[in-house]
């Protein structure tokens, strides 16, 4: 099999949606996937923002694929931080469930990362959510760690 990567394209659109709403639908029932489905996730049909995101030249939209065959996203965009500095935020990084352990995160994760020094970032964040070993154990292969714990508590309505 041979992996890749490539920046998402607007013909891509329709399978990156399906992509996100496979993620929304494996993490969510997940311990704090409720609450990230709410507020990180953003709204479905995800074309829009992927759309907006793919015109921004702030944002980088990219898909892995696996023989030509898109079985993956990630999404980076610059934050400005309160110093004036630039922080590389990922916000979406994901591979189906059958395509995982070949590469194609590695090379997602690498574009993500190589755009982010190119536009001069710090660094690049992202979340993981607790208990999900496999996601916390892949960020740790690329170099990041924990530098914050959210806590959270719902309260009953």
């Amino acid at each position: 099999m041979d992996e890749a990567c490539r920046p998402a394209l607007p013909a891509d659109l329709t399978t990156l949606a399906e992509l996100v709403e496979a993620a929304v639908d494996e993490l969510t029932p997940t311990k704090g996937g409720a609450v990230w489905a709410r507020r990180e996730a953003g709204p479905l049909p995800a074309t829009d923002r992927l759309s907006l995101a793919m015109d921004d030249e702030e944002h980088l939209v990219v898909v892995g694929t696996l023989d030509d065959v898109v079985v993956g996203y990630g999404m980076v965009h610059v934050e400005s931080v309160l110093d004036g500095g630039r922080l590389g935020r990922i916000t979406d990084i994901y591979v189906l469930p059958d395509a995982r352990g070949v590469g194609v995160g590695e090379e997602l994760m690498g574009a993500i990362v190589s755009w982010a020094t190119d536009a001069g970032c710090f660094g690049v964040d992202s979340l993981a959510l607790p208990g999900n070993r496999a996601t916390k154990n892949f960020f740790e292969t690329h170099g990041l760690v924990a530098r914050a714990i959210v806590v959270h508590r719902s309260i009953d309505r």
